[in-house]
């Protein structure tokens, strides 16, 4: 688990791709949804504006949008997955 001073640390740098989704599944609280690897993958796509630089990932900046994404992205795959049959 990650200690409150290494959070701290996290929100404020740019971290890769699988140390976001370690922190944030970690700190989510406990009624928010769990984010996939490929659901970040997904929103990177959809939302390459919001990555300016690179493939660097910020708590700070990315965080919330995650969290106001994912129920979209939610309801995406469970019509793929009726859709499929």
């Amino acid at each position: 688990m990650i200690n409150g001073q290494e959070v701290s640390k996290l929100h404020e740098t740019q971290i890769s791709l699988k140390e976001f989704l370690l922190s944030y599944n970690q700190n989510i609280p406990a009624t928010f949804p769990k984010v996939s690897e490929e659901q970040l993958r997904r929103f990177k796509r959809e939302h390459a504006n919001f990555f300016k630089n690179g493939e660097f990932w910020s708590l700070d900046q990315h965080r919330k949008k995650i969290i106001d994404w994912l129920p979209q992205d939610k309801d995406r795959d469970r019509r793929d997955k009726e859709a499929a049959g």
